[in-house]
């Protein structure tokens, strides 16, 4: 039995709600807040909106929040269609409109910050809908969304809608204990069937077998098996070839040409299709490719249509930037029928590929991940061309969370009745393996949790310490690590008992077979010891002697693929890491060496004559090399002598050793047998005491590293007992992942005399994080902003150290990849001169990344303009504010 205000609801819908969705509101017209947990595609965002409708209806305001400023933008759009624009805002931190509606769209942090301030337009606010609520996952920004929870007062309505997680009733128990009643809701059925396929050179199969209903195998092992055949049979076809940089042999086998796959979705009629390609290069290059290919997906008329729609949606992007952001190439590609969709591309760029594909006038999107996140771009089908992606310090492995989070896109409610999954099939992609992420349930949702400098500040100056700590304490995170407690004592309980157990074993007869037992480990544990020892001393004297090389030095590389002469191009001594010396060898390979392919420290057994401008790639150069190597007469190098135990350690070994033989268990007939239990006796000790030591790691941990924050800005001056100081309340207002270094920074005054230009350079450091390595240069634009970044620079070394010893995590490292970039923008240079001179100087910038750390590095100076106590460098911030603000910036920031 619905309630008055859902009947009313309903109405607005040319559809009937699921059932899932009448459950959710109708809990939510009874007072309850939700957690709705359901796969991508299934309707709901209509729970939100709902909130949305109660919340007029009773006069209350009510927050619509989005992990990502593209999602806020798109919901915006929604809202005010439905709604009308007067009473709908949105706030994403660079974008203000309407912000005092009674609806608005923001992004989490907008919310968070508001409760830290304790912002006026929190009054009122009956409701907040937080959609993708899964994002407190994140290990980069998922705090923001466990802050908002516990913060938010307790008369608020908390509607959460989450992907499908496997742990949705825990993190409802955990909402119930900060948010009071609140009912879960778990949706697990997609609105359209999903079939799983394998694209295997030129020929499409199903990945599970026909008796499977479409949406995967329990157990992940229906596999179809004339696809499991026709795999091994291409296995077997692929015989070991040598590689194009003439390195280890690599197998005879070229991933399918990118038209080719599109063209056999379109015969298929699986068009309209999202291939996801873990990088914006990639995107890029497929495009290309499909374009030279000579591809079209389109009609007259629809291209005609599709010039129209990039007329309008590109009509504020200035002629003189066209050309440097590939405008025209782009807009061919997109009359195709084909584009790409990263974060690379401006925003206007985006908006229009979104637009074009949601009319069915692009039909083939090549995107990275971040497209999986929310924004409203279904497909028929979706295609992976690897398993494989860089999490933000690694390639690893696509979990079957994120495999069901990228496919999730196929298939569009109401156009198509079946959706499709398309995995390219490469030698190391194992159909089996495929079908346990296709139909694996489990992904569960796991805090990021930790408290920052700028929470703690906030949380005491409001609340105190100790109802702060409480707080904190009251996390999705701590409440994870106490559930997770129990079972580790319920675990030690078992381990006990078996240990009583395997002491009954290796009771031995003749004596105390426990201290026998020791005197061998004590033995065996010397003599690793001192095999460690060796090694770490034959590395040491490895990296000495490299350390020592210079060009034209000829050593000997004594073992593997690269073994015989090597002349020595360039040393490779990095004060932070090993040395990597670049040779020739006298087989005519050229690369860099290591540690591991010496045995022994290197001997230099004679010198050649290095042009001064070698080129190690020119094949003829390397000829050259080689042949003034085999032209030497060199002697083989001496055999390196084992490193020998100290005199203390030998008589050690000696004495346990002959207490060993002494012992009255050595005699046992059965002494092996209970050297064996007692072996699996000690390594069972050793785990418990590595879970009691877990237990003391989890009961607490997140008071712990408060109270040790909150000690290290005591001692900085930030905190006063229970309130924060002048210096702390500039801190709150701080919202960085640097933000104590900008802090320490506006007191030490270090920025007072740089020029806006300037100051936005330096402030760059704090914001910018390079995508790879980056060269860089040490020259500065100017002597100010040298000065002044040695000088932040040397407040981030200190705070590190400090944090170091507190065992507290490092603050990020500053980063100079965007210095000159935005210096030069902040002086009025053009777009394509900007971009230019940033890649001479090692810094490879697309227009869109350009725009992204430019946005980012406005909402820092925006804050230190508005830091409360107007430090000095607040007007220089106000200035380059404006600076930066202008061109294509200022367009992307429009909603």
């Amino acid at each position: 039995m619905s309630g008055p205000v859902l009947s009313d609801f309903r109405t607005g819908y040319p559809f009937p709600l699921d059932a899932f969705q009448d459950d959710a509101c109708a809990a939510l017209e009874d007072g309850y807040s939700v957690l709705v947990c359901a796969p991508t595609g299934a309707g709901k965002t209509v729970v939100g909106e709902f909130a949305v409708h109660l919340a007029l209806a009773a006069g209350q305001k009510c927050f619509y929040t989005t992990p990502i400023k593209a999602l806020s933008n798109q919901k915006f759009n929604d809202l005010v269609a439905r709604y009308g624009a007067d009473r709908v805002g949105l706030l994403t931190g660079d974008t203000t409109v309407n912000g005092e509606a009674p609806v608005v769209v923001m992004t989490t942090e907008v919310l968070r910050n508001m409760l830290y301030v304790g912002s006026s337009s929190l009054v009122d606010l009956g409701y907040v809908v937080m959609d993708e609520v899964h994002y407190l996952g994140d290990r980069f920004r998922g705090a923001v969304w466990e802050e908002v929870i516990i913060h938010l007062p307790a008369a608020i309505r908390l509607v959460s809608l989450s992907a499908t997680v496997s742990n949705a009733e825990e993190f409802g128990e955990w909402l119930v204990s900060v948010r009071g009643e609140t009912r879960v809701i778990v949706h697990e059925q997609r609105p359209v069937p999903l079939w799983q396929h394998m694209l295997v050179g030129k020929r499409l199969f199903d990945l599970f077998s026909s008796a499977d209903d479409g949406q995967g195998s329990a157990d992940g092992t229906a596999v179809d098996g004339e696809l499991l055949r026709h795999v091994a049979d291409r296995d077997r076809q692929f015989e070991p070839v040598p590689n194009r940089r003439g390195g280890r042999p690599g197998r005879g086998y070229r991933p399918p040409h990118r038209p080719d796959v599109i063209a056999k979705l379109d015969s298929e009629g699986l068009l309209p299709a999202i291939t996801f390609i873990f990088s914006r290069a990639g995107c890029d290059a497929a495009v290309r490719q499909c374009v030279w290919a000579g591809l079209w997906l389109t009609s007259e008329d629809e291209r005609d249509e599709i010039d129209a729609v990039v007329d309008e949606l590109t009509s504020t992007v200035a002629a003189e930037d066209l050309e440097v952001l590939g405008y025209w190439d782009w807009r061919d590609a997109l009359r195709r029928g084909i584009a790409a969709h990263h974060a690379g591309l401006i925003p206007a760029f985006k908006q229009t590929v979104e637009e074009l594909f949601v009319r069915g006038l692009v039909r083939a999107v090549f995107a990275t991940e971040t497209l999986a996140l929310g924004i409203n771009m279904p497909a028929r089908s979706v295609v992976l061309e690897r398993l494989t992606k860089f999490n933000g310090e690694t390639h690893a492995d696509v979990t079957p969370g994120e495999y069901t989070q990228l496919t999730g896109r196929a298939g569009r409610r109401g156009i198509d009745v079946e959706g499709h999954a398309v995995v390219l099939w490469a030698p190391e992609v194992d159909p089996v393996r495929v079908a346990g992420l296709a139909s694996t349930r489990t992904y569960p949702l796991r805090s990021s949790f930790r408290p920052s400098y700028n929470m703690a500040v906030n949380l005491v100056d409001q609340m105190g310490r100790a109802a702060a700590r409480d707080l904190l304490e009251s996390s999705f995170a701590q409440f994870q690590a106490d559930r997770a407690v129990a079972g580790l004592v319920k675990q030690i309980r078992r381990n006990e008992q078996l240990l009583d157990d395997y002491a009954k074993q290796m009771h031995c007869h003749l004596g105390d077979f426990a201290g026998y037992a020791d005197l061998r480990r004590r033995l065996s544990e010397l003599e690793s010891a001192a095999a460690r020892d060796g090694a770490r001393a034959r590395r040491g004297a490895v990296a000495a002697s490299l350390e020592k090389l210079r060009r034209g030095d000829v050593v000997r590389v004594p073992r593997g693929r690269r073994a015989g002469l090597a002349v020595v191009l360039d040393p490779g001594v990095h004060p932070r890491d090993d040395p990597r010396p670049l040779v020739v060898t006298e087989s005519r390979w050229s690369g860099r060496l290591s540690l591991v392919d010496f045995s022994a420290p290197v001997d230099v057994l004679g010198r050649v004559t290095v042009p001064k401008h070698v080129n190690h790639r020119s094949p003829q150069e390397r000829r050259d090399l080689a042949s003034s190597l085999r032209a030497l007469d060199v002697a083989e190098p001496e055999s390196p002598h084992r490193k020998r135990a100290t005199p203390g350690e030998d008589e050690e070994v000696t004495r346990l050793r002959a207490a060993i033989r002494a012992h009255p268990c050595h005699a046992c007939s059965d002494r092996e047998q209970h050297a064996r239990w007692a072996e699996r006796r000690a390594r069972l000790a050793r785990e418990n005491d590595g879970l009691r030591h877990r237990i003391e790691g989890r009961t607490g941990s997140l008071g712990r590293t408060f109270d040790r924050i909150c000690l290290l800005l005591d001692e900085r001056g930030y905190l006063d007992a229970e309130h924060a100081t002048p210096a702390g309340r500039q801190l709150a207002r701080i919202w960085s992942e640097s933000d104590l270094i900008v802090a320490e920074c506006l007191s030490a005054g270090v920025w007072d005399d740089l020029q806006p230009a300037e100051l936005a350079a330096v402030v760059s450091a704090l914001v910018y994080e390079p995508r790879r390595d980056e060269s860089g240069t040490e020259a500065m634009p100017t002597p100010g902003i040298r000065d002044a970044l040695a000088q932040t620079v040397r407040i981030w070394a200190a705070l590190a150290d400090e944090e170091a010893d507190r065992g507290l995590p490092r603050s990020r490292e500053p980063q100079l990849g965007f210095v000159w970039a935005s210096y030069r923008w902040a002086r009025q240079e053009r777009l394509d001169g900007v971009l230019l001179a940033a890649a001479d100087r090692g810094t490879e910038l697309s227009a869109g990344d350009f725009i992204r750390w430019c946005k980012q590095l406005l909402d820092l100076l925006d804050q230190i303009a508005g830091a409360p106590g107007a430090p000095p460098a607040a007007g220089a911030a106000r200035a380059a504010v404006i600076a930066v603000r202008r061109g294509v910036v200022a367009q992307s920031m429009a909603p």
